[in-house]
C-alpha cells in the first residue's frame, strides 16, 4: 500500500474516533498555499485543528515526533486562514495530533491535545 493511501486510512480512523468522542467534523484536508490541515473539528465551543500521523512501527520514534516546528508553523498559518474565511473568531482554538499505530491487524490511537 502506498504512503498516501495509508495516510488516508489513518485520517478516516481519526475522524471516526473524533465523532465517537463527541466532536463534529467541520472540514477535512483543508488546503491553502500556506499548508494543509488534516481535520478541523469542533467540541465545546473549541475549534480543534488536527494533524494525523499514521505508522506501522516506532522505528523512527512516535508519530507525533514527525510534527516538527516547520509543520507547526504551516498548521498555524493555515488555521488563521480557515478562521478568517469562515469568520470564526468567537471560539477557543486548539491544535492536536492524533497518532495512529496500525500493527498486527490492531489499531492503537493516541490523541495528544494542545500541541502548540
Amino acid at each position: 500500500m502506498n504512503k498516501r493511501r495509508f495516510g488516508i486510512i489513518g485520517e478516516k480512523i481519526a475522524q471516526d474516533y473524533l465523532r465517537r468522542n463527541g466532536y463534529e467534523i467541520l472540514k477535512t484536508n483543508f488546503y491553502t498555499r500556506k499548508g494543509e490541515i488534516d481535520i478541523i473539528a469542533t467540541i465545546n465551543n473549541t475549534i480543534v485543528f488536527v494533524e494525523v500521523k499514521t505508522r506501522t512501527n516506532l522505528k523512527y520514534g512516535t508519530p507525533a515526533m514527525a510534527v516538527r516546528d516547520t509543520k507547526l508553523k504551516h498548521i498555524k498559518s493555515t488555521a488563521k486562514i480557515f478562521l478568517k474565511l469562515n469568520n470564526l473568531y468567537k471560539y477557543e482554538i486548539r491544535f492536536d495530533v492524533i497518532e495512529i499505530l496500525i500493527k498486527d491487524g490492531k489499531c492503537f490511537i493516541n490523541h495528544i491535545k494542545k500541541i502548540i
